[in-house]
């Protein structure tokens, strides 16, 4: 039997949505005229007032929000309230130029915590539930966002954090955590130390586990799931639209709910900024109907995916969003080819390989290169030098079939490369440097 946290709203009619998303965008396209005038410039270069916007059908003719502006508008060029009456700010943890800053009131707070209960309870959460939030707290949205959740669903709520892997799996077995959160990367490491450990899933108290902030693969959700013995869920967010739970998974694992009463989701030709036709495969886009401290109008996620409205076995009736299959931004083009690391990842975890490589892409002779490492499994861990060789060559044809280009193979001793645990340093682009 599926459970919501607020049912009348995750399971309204499609014209109960849409008049939601009518009344609030026209509200916050006014909010954001009235109180951001960065924003407001932006529309009168466009030509636009809030009087063209009556409907959701007019969004499209708003002018677009990007990193680019969120560097240009830092540290507070689109706050859209006092700062006395913002309460919190939260923090990409991006390392390259300015970091994105994004506030919050007590209202902001509130909706994003409903959220992040609405992904928990989807995940089968409820009060009688213990949930480990493995996820960094501080500025990075992931703790705060499913603690503050978790405790709106009334669970025994554990704030570990990240790190410290012992000390987790100590909490998990003391406390019989049921449900835990943390980056997909993270949730694989965990399930490699408790096999060290002699757990098994059978031993495992945990029944689920909500993973995010980074990009994974099916086949590392399954690998997650046999070794956790448990159900892993996808949540999706991003700093500046709160952190997660904009969308997050329901049972049926097809997709995740995003929370339309919150957030309008487009999604666009990255080239021609063009709205494309339902079902398209693009770049995200969504515009906060109701943040009030940091309202973001049409922000480019640079998140490739599409979107689905078919009916979902859950009950729920919001557009579902799939897994991104890649960002336009970190996308690699390597000797003309678009390259995805998921791509990589599939074709590793297909073969039977953990999810701990490392992509390195360089140029040499004005030509680029393509380096993939790849941790073994103690299992496969050999020092048989044909063997290796021939595994090598597996992975090289596996790759060669998957990407259409050729790609070096380094198959490493296990724990050779280091452990993250925050997100995974997937790829080093050498040639940016």
């Amino acid at each position: 039997m599926e459970k919501y946290f607020q049912e009348s709203i995750e399971c309204a009619s499609r014209d109960e949505i849409i008049a939601i998303q009518n009344e609030k965008l026209v509200k916050q396209v006014r909010h954001v005229w009235d109180n951001v005038p960065y924003y407001r410039k932006k529309m009168e270069a466009k030509g636009v007032t809030p009087d063209d916007i009556k409907s959701i059908d007019d969004l499209h003719k708003l002018p677009f929000l990007s990193k680019k502006d969120l560097r240009e508008a830092y540290p507070y060029g689109l706050v859209g309230v006092p700062l006395k009456d913002c309460v919190r700010i939260q923090s990409t943890s991006g390392t390259t130029g300015k970091r994105v800053v994004a506030f919050y009131n007590q209202h902001d707070i509130d909706l994003w915590e409903d959220c992040c209960a609405r992904a928990i309870v989807a995940a089968g959460g409820s009060n009688e539930d213990v949930c480990q939030i493995s996820y960094g707290y501080g500025l990075f949205t992931g703790g705060p966002g499913l603690n503050g959740g978790s405790h709106k669903v009334g669970c025994l709520t554990v704030p570990t954090s990240s790190g410290n892997t012992d000390r987790q799996i100590m909490f998990i077995q003391d406390l019989q955590s049921t449900i835990i959160c943390c980056t997909p990367s993270y949730a694989a490491f965990l399930g490699e130390r408790m096999k060290e450990m002699g757990y098994g899933p059978d031993d495992i108290p945990l029944k689920a586990g909500i993973f995010g902030a980074e990009a994974w693969s099916e086949e590392m959700r399954r690998d997650i799931q046999n070794t956790m013995g448990i159900k892993a869920y996808d949540i999706y967010g991003l700093t500046e639209l709160s952190g997660p739970g904009v969308a997050f998974e329901c049972s049926a694992q097809k997709g995740m709910h995003i929370n339309e009463d919150h957030f309008i989701a487009e999604i666009i030709d990255p080239e021609t900024e063009e709205v494309l036709p339902e079902g398209s495969q693009g770049e995200l886009v969504f515009t906060a109907i109701d943040k009030e401290a940091f309202p973001m109008i049409r922000y480019r996620t640079r998140d490739i995916c599409r979107l689905t409205r078919e009916k979902c076995s859950c009950g729920r009736t919001h557009v579902r969003m799939a897994k991104p299959m890649g960002r336009s931004d970190d996308m690699l083009i390597i000797r003309g080819v678009n390259v995805f690391p998921s791509q990589i990842e599939t074709v590793l975890l297909n073969h039977g390989y953990a999810a701990n490589y490392q992509i390195i892409v360089d140029r040499k002779n004005n030509s680029d290169t393509l380096d993939v490492q790849v941790e073994m499994t103690p299992e496969m861990f050999t020092d048989n030098v044909g063997e290796i060789a021939e595994n090598q060559k597996q992975l090289v044809d596996g790759l060669k079939s998957m990407l259409g280009i050729k790609a070096k193979v380094t198959l490493v001793a296990p724990k050779s490369i280091a452990r993250s645990e925050g997100k995974a340093v997937r790829v080093i682009d050498k040639r940016k440097i």
